[in-house]
């Protein structure tokens, strides 16, 4: 069967369709599908149906079908009819993929939400049997053996290359039973992903408490969640652990949330973890790698888990001493609070109330307090002012925009009269919404000579939720997260690049650009250009913002560790899987405990494997935010050298990092940035380690 029309009956028959339509009917969409807009028209997302989902889908199988044929066909490989088509393809696809899964993951509609991840299934096995074609990938070698490429430099010669590695990585060296192997094994692990991550949203345990276990909680927190007198109905959230965690006096009462919270899911997502570990073994070994860490690793900065271990390996050894010197001080802290201090022990869940303690009763620092000067809509004015003063753009929010939330607003990026981008902001939790914070990129735009396709990105949040007396009000660790995750947006509003398949960059490097912002908000100009009290309006007062930096470096050593831990065991279950002798996923807790020697974090009828989103959906990820973070405070010397609102240097880093994607080598980049090679100076030294 032509491929053309392969794709169009899978799509048919994924979508429970009865028959094989025509090529004309494949690729024609009705013309008030909300997803039949114009070039930069946005799209609307208010009137998008489940329908609408399936029949975009559909479409967009038999627009990239004819296009794949076309590639076959040519006689004499070029540059532009083969990758610069096929750039077209991987942009539709990518596009359509990331509608549907966004659609999947915000939909107020479970229906959407089905066909959403309906879409996505499909455009993943599209795009599979696309880079997995052995013809397309022959005409691909033939150019690659011409003249045309000889000559061939900069971006275009890493498109040319980065493509053909794409094509093997997908498995178009394979024979027909490996392929069909990996394909398999590809469809099984997406839906197995899928599975974990809705048993994740869909959880919806409380913890019950009376006004003896509440004792510590933030009024403010208690009276949203208090459901008659001297009863709160806590939901088990991530918007709710950190005032728990924090706050709650009463030890019973934080051991309580914290098995709960480390419980999510855990009935249905253990055994899931379990098959996706296996699968994805099975799948780097198809693919002739000793292991899904190894196959995965290729593109990426590191390149091979050896580098990854030595990385995780240098920072344990630097910063162990420091994490051993934190738990003595706050298993010193709880003793203190303690009459019986020979049989206190510290457990893991003390270790943010008494890093809070500390903060408050050494460094007067205290979190709860300090919301009142971060209510959401003033932190979001300062936060874009500093942005688009820094980077030299403007953010227009559209009013009555189109959404798929009543709560969503929406905001055009302009560049001087130039329209830039288009990003979305859906910041609070609601039922069977992803529960966690993203950058989510739905279009990465591109400019060539075809006219410019400008990016589109949404900002998913699951901040504090506003009620009809309070407004939404951010803990410092929110506002980090809110810099951080909005430094994801304006990446994606930063390209402008030839090609689409150029647009993210490294995945090990793409966490560095939003960690260099959160260093804004240890400057107190920029902190107090915004941070002021919700009810009278006082600047945050210089004084708390001392204290505050004077404690940055509380529990620095353990916050590491802690990162390194999760990394540790991201890495054992990608890399050392062996399936003749399956590992327990919470035994691997215990035995990295027992390696790092700092104290037994893990405890016994927890899993908090089961709702931790990285080892799903982004495995083999969790080393690159130390990875990146080695960059991302190397860059920022530059801004503390020429200031943090200096626009030249902001453009500056906006066009050479922001908007480099892998249009470049992005070592070479930085080094231009910064006019030498990077270190890791800023790095030991934003530890407190110099």
């Amino acid at each position: 069967m032509q491929l053309k029309i392969k794709l169009q009956c899978i799509a048919i028959l994924f979508f429970s369709l009865s028959a094989c339509k025509n090529s004309s009917q494949q690729n024609e969409m009705k013309a008030d599908n909300p997803f039949f807009a114009d070039r930069n028209v946005p799209v609307d997302y208010a009137n998008v149906s489940a329908n609408d989902v399936t029949d975009y889908a559909i479409h967009t199988v038999g627009k990239v079908s004819t296009t794949v044929s076309s590639i076959r066909q040519q006689k004499s490989p070029t540059l532009s009819n083969v990758f610069e088509a096929m750039d077209d393809i991987y942009n539709r696809i990518n596009t359509t993929i990331n509608n549907c899964y966004m659609l999947y993951q915000v939909s107020p509609d479970s229906l959407t939400r089905v066909k959403g991840f309906a879409g996505y299934q499909l455009m993943d096995s599209l795009a599979t049997s696309i880079f997995s074609d052995k013809e397309v990938y022959a005409k691909m070698n033939s150019f690659k053996s011409s003249s045309e490429y000889a000559v061939l430099k900069g971006n275009k010669k890493l498109l040319v290359d980065d493509m053909i590695l794409r094509f093997e990585k997908s498995g178009v060296n394979l024979n027909a039973e490996q392929l069909q192997n990996f394909k398999t094994l590809n469809k099984a692990i997406n839906q197995l992903s899928s599975e974990y991550s809705d048993n994740m949203n869909s959880s919806n345990d409380i913890l019950t408490l009376d006004e003896k276990s509440a004792i510590g909680l933030p009024e403010n927190f208690k009276n949203t969640y208090k459901v008659s007198t001297g009863k709160y109905e806590i939901p088990i959230i991530n918007a709710t652990e950190e005032p728990v965690m924090n706050n709650a006096k009463l030890e019973a009462t934080r051991k309580a949330y914290y098995m709960k919270f480390n419980n999510r899911a855990s009935d249905k997502n253990l055994e899931i973890l379990d098959s996706l570990i296996k699968k994805r073994d099975a799948l780097g070994k198809v693919m002739g790698y000793p292991s899904y860490a190894a196959y995965t690793l290729v593109p990426r900065m590191a390149k091979d888990p050896q580098t990854v271990w030595k990385f995780i390996n240098d920072l344990v050894s630097l910063t162990k001493e420091k994490a051993k010197a934190d738990i003595i001080l706050l298993e010193k802290e709880k003793k203190a609070e303690s009459k019986d201090q020979k049989n206190i022990q510290l457990q893991s869940w003390d270790i943010p109330y008494y890093t809070n303690q500390i903060l408050k009763n050494q460094y007067q620092v205290d979190n709860e307090e300090l919301r009142a000067y971060y209510p959401m809509e003033q932190c979001l004015k300062g936060m874009f002012d500093i942005y688009q003063k820094l980077l030299g753009l403007q953010f227009k929010k559209v009013n009555n925009p189109s959404v798929w939330h009543k709560e969503v607003e929406m905001y055009e990026v302009f560049e001087g009269e130039k329209l830039k981008g288009r990003f979305y902001l859906d910041l609070f939790p609601r039922p069977n919404k992803e529960t966690w914070f993203y950058g989510v990129n739905i279009v990465s735009g591109k400019s060539n000579a075809k006219g410019d396709e400008i990016p589109v990105a949404m900002l998913l949040g699951n901040f504090t939720r506003p009620t009809s007396t309070l407004p939404s009000l951010l803990s410092p660790e929110e506002l980090n997260t809110l810099f951080h995750e909005f430094g994801h947006i304006v990446n994606a509003m930063s390209y402008h690049g030839e090609y689409s398949f150029q647009s993210n960059s490294k995945e090990d490097f793409s966490e560095a650009m939003s960690q260099l912002f959160e260093n804004w908000l240890w400057n107190y100009d920029m902190l107090s250009s915004f941070a002021k009290n919700y009810k009278t309006g006082e600047v945050l007062p210089k004084t708390t913002f001392d204290k505050m930096f004077k404690a940055k470096n509380v529990a620095s050593g353990f916050r590491t560790i802690r990162s390194l831990r999760r990394t540790i065991y991201d890495m054992n279950i990608y890399d050392k899987y062996n399936p003749e002798a399956p590992f327990s996923t919470d035994k691997l807790w215990q035995d990295i405990d027992k390696d790092l020697n700092i104290m037994p974090l893990y405890v016994v009828g927890t899993h908090p494997q089961a709702s931790w989103i990285h080892i799903n959906t982004f495995p083999v990820y969790f080393y690159g935010y130390l990875w990146s973070e080695v960059y991302a405070q190397d860059m920022f010397t530059a801004f503390e050298k020429n200031g943090l609102t200096d626009t030249k240097t902001g453009v500056r880093y906006r066009e050479l990092i922001l908007a480099n994607g892998t249009q470049r080598d992005i070592l070479k980049a930085v080094e231009e940035f910064l006019g030498r090679p990077s270190n890791n100076k800023a790095y030991i030294k934003s530890l407190g380690l110099d």
